[in-house]
């Protein structure tokens, strides 16, 4: 028996999750649930049902994929959802996350579902990434690097904000912090110092682009701690020049060993991709897979990446996990 998959909102990460679903033989998706008309939506070939309908559909998803954003949608969606369906979430404001993780666990220990949040590359991958290499090398420090890429949480929180048509964020790593921690140095790095940010805004006919423009730079999670630019530009010019939507970053561990700490290591874990959106749907689905596992084992409650077996990640049995990949 195939998981049965539902798709919750279908922006750029919707769509990536209907794609994923179709890599992966042992899961089917029962349908696209959105807020707009379902007639305006156009899928790769999933059914589409508006929001209210989900309810009717609660025997037949074994998982509900969230597709909304960190700064209002999953907040509050998460665990209003968790209440009926097994979920996950890629909710991404990292400061904010022991919150969720509380306010969602309530709900579904409660309800007896399973709720996997924070899922994606950074928050998921790359907290893996941390974990690990701090295990193995606990003297020593963390350091995360984003981009140069399109953050979609930060230009969705910039798509909010009064006044914008359409915007794009771009993260970028400071070059010469990263090519000290390359070599071993430990700099005590503030978050400004680390990385830059760039905004390219559609404003809307008649807004107040300098109203617009402060609101961005000082959005505290966001851009506050951020030497941040924010560009005007027209549509056109967004729609032909930052159409994509490339990410992606690494996470270093550098670390000593050694009874004086004599032997130096870095462990470092990269990403490079060419579309976040359809990547962090990837991870998305297969954390879907280890969701659907941990409730049918009766595992319930809010869970990270971390409370997750990697076993339970493959569509693959144990047996043939070990031998292929050990």
């Amino acid at each position: 028996m195939r998981i049965r998959i539902g798709i919750y909102g279908y922006g750029n990460l919707g769509k990536g999750v209907e794609a994923a679903i179709a890599q992966n033989s042992d899961m089917e998706l029962v349908g696209v649930f959105t807020r707009r008309a379902p007639q305006m939506v156009q899928t790769r070939g999933a059914t589409v049902y508006a929001a209210d309908e989900l309810q009717n559909k609660k025997d037949g998803i074994d998982v509900l994929i969230l597709c909304g954003g960190s700064a209002r949608d999953l907040p509050e969606q998460t665990p209003a959802l968790a209440k009926n369906f097994n979920v996950v979430d890629s909710f991404d404001t990292h400061a904010n996350i022991p919150c969720h993780l509380q306010k969602v666990d309530e709900v579904a220990q409660k309800a007896k579902t399973t709720a996997l949040i924070s899922v994606g590359w950074d928050p998921g991958m790359f907290s893996l990434a941390r974990l690990y290499a701090g295990c193995i090398l606990p003297d020593g420090k963390d350091y995360t690097f984003w981009g140069k890429g399109v953050s979609q949480g930060h230009s969705d929180a910039i798509r909010r904000i009064d006044g914008v048509a359409d915007a794009k964020q771009y993260t970028i790593p400071v070059e010469a912090a990263l090519h000290a921690v390359r070599g071993g140095e430990q700099p005590a790095l503030t978050t400004r110092e680390k990385h830059k940010r760039e905004c390219f805004v559609v404003a809307k006919e008649g807004a107040d682009k300098a109203r617009i423009e402060r609101e961005i730079v000082t959005m505290p999670n966001y851009f506050a701690d951020y030497d941040t630019t924010v560009h005007f530009i027209s549509q056109k010019e967004l729609d032909e020049n930052h159409a994509g939507l490339p990410h992606g970053g690494v996470v270093i561990r550098s670390g000593a060993t050694g009874a004086n700490g004599e032997h130096k290591h870095i462990v470092e874990y990269s990403l490079k991709l060419d579309s976040n959106a359809e990547f962090t749907a990837s991870v998305l689905v297969a954390f879907a897979r280890a969701a659907y596992r941990l409730n049918k084992e009766g595992t319930y409650g809010c869970k990270t990446v971390f409370d997750v077996p990697p076993m339970y990640l493959s569509p693959e049995n144990r047996e043939d996990i070990i031998a292929k990949l050990l």
